[in-house]
């Protein structure tokens, strides 16, 4: 407490503690603190508490605002006056404390400088809810974020899809996106924001199911390391997430159809029952359909069996993956009885796939889940 009331003397606070130490520190960030740069506040814990700033708490020099669990300071002082801020996430926003776009985006274009933009609310909001409220007061307003390089959200598709069109953002390199679970999925805002960044320019793609949520990685050059566009899903049932994926995909194909190389990763879905363990031909073909000029496909063993199910025609036109030149496979995964006619039909169709057998052609990267902060993340990629 001695400290924040020196507030001419601080430039950085990082203050990750438990609810209740949050809560008696918080409201010495009152009036102004004429250096501070970087603001990260962040309970230690899981919590439903939403928390608040002070509302005559200003920063004009502030750089970077990271807070988790907090009532939205969009409006406030401290985001009116901070036209410096390069870096704004706010993280866990109750979907009960509803933040229209009209006031994000006439918060947001006072932000010039502003880099990375990371929206993440706790929960779902009811999609019927989020339409009500749009319909309450349509979105007048639209921005330009001109130095916007990283885009991050975590909510619910029809929130996302209001947003979209109303931002203009030149300079995006860098677009991640988690939505929680819902039957169906309409995106064509998503998928034109997509195709119109010439940033965003994909060659490979990599899928990762496990069981908490589904993900798809997309990096712009196949020998590329780091991914320029992310989507995952949290719903924990394989059918599902195959499902969702290909919703999601079918909006996205004129963005994705040129990428060349496509890996499946696989993670045990201890959750799952055997009823939803297996997504079934017809949800497969729909999720590999709009990667018409893939050639080369890597597959998880625990997959490679629905796989090859899923290519064979079984009298229907060899329309699924038809360039394909390479399948990449642990040795252990393939027998002949499964894979000699997968690969006999491509043979007489004059489409020949070559065979690898690999012991891990998917790689040993490293991923994490928590759904308390974030998405899934891959700290090492191979």
């Amino acid at each position: 407490m001695f400290t924040l009331h020196r507030r001419d003397r601080v430039q950085r606070i990082y203050l990750e503690l438990p609810v209740l130490s949050l809560q008696k520190l918080i409201p010495a960030l009152d009036g102004q603190f004429p250096i501070l740069e970087y603001l990260y506040i962040a309970p230690s814990t899981i919590h439903n508490a939403r928390m608040a700033l002070p509302s005559t708490f200003e920063a004009p020099r502030l750089h970077l605002l990271n807070l988790k669990h907090f009532t939205t300071p969009i409006g406030s002082p401290l985001v009116s006056t901070a036209s410096g801020l390069v870096t704004l996430t706010l993280k866990c926003i109750d979907p009960s404390t509803f933040l229209h776009p009209n006031q994000l985006f006439q918060a947001l274009s006072l932000l010039p400088q502003l880099e990375k933009l990371d929206i993440c609310f706790v929960s779902p909001a009811p999609r019927h809810e989020i339409e009500r409220q749009l319909l309450r007061a349509p979105i007048v307003a639209r921005t330009t974020l001109p130095n916007l390089r990283v885009f991050e959200f975590w909510g619910v598709s029809s929130y996302l899809e209001a947003l979209l069109p109303n931002m203009a953002t030149p300079l995006l390199e860098k677009l991640v996106v988690s939505f929680f679970y819902q039957l169906s999925f309409s995106v064509p805002h998503l998928a034109h924001f997509v195709t119109t960044k010439k940033n965003l320019m994909f060659g490979r793609a990599r899928f990762l199911f496990h069981g908490g949520a589904v993900a798809i990685f997309m990096y712009p050059l196949a020998r590329a390391m780091l991914h320029t566009f992310f989507i995952d899903i949290v719903c924990e049932h394989l059918d599902w997430q195959v499902s969702s994926l290909a919703q999601i995909l079918n909006f996205l194909e004129p963005a994705i159809s040129t990428v060349v190389d496509l890996t499946l990763d696989y993670r045990e879905h201890s959750l799952t029952s055997e009823r939803h363990h297996q997504a079934g031909r017809r949800l497969w073909r729909e999720l590999l359909g709009s990667f018409r000029n893939v050639r080369t496909l890597r597959v998880h063993k625990g997959l490679v069996g629905e796989l090859l199910r899923s290519l064979c025609s079984e009298g229907e036109s060899l329309q699924l993956l038809p360039e394909m030149k390479e399948l990449i496979c642990p040795l252990e995964s393939v027998d002949d009885k499964t894979i000699t006619p997968f690969i006999h039909e491509r043979e007489v169709a004059g489409q020949p796939v070559n065979l690898i057998r690999k012991a891990f052609p998917v790689g040993r990267a490293n991923y994490k889940f928590d759904s308390s902060t974030g998405p899934i993340y891959i700290k090492s990629d191979t």
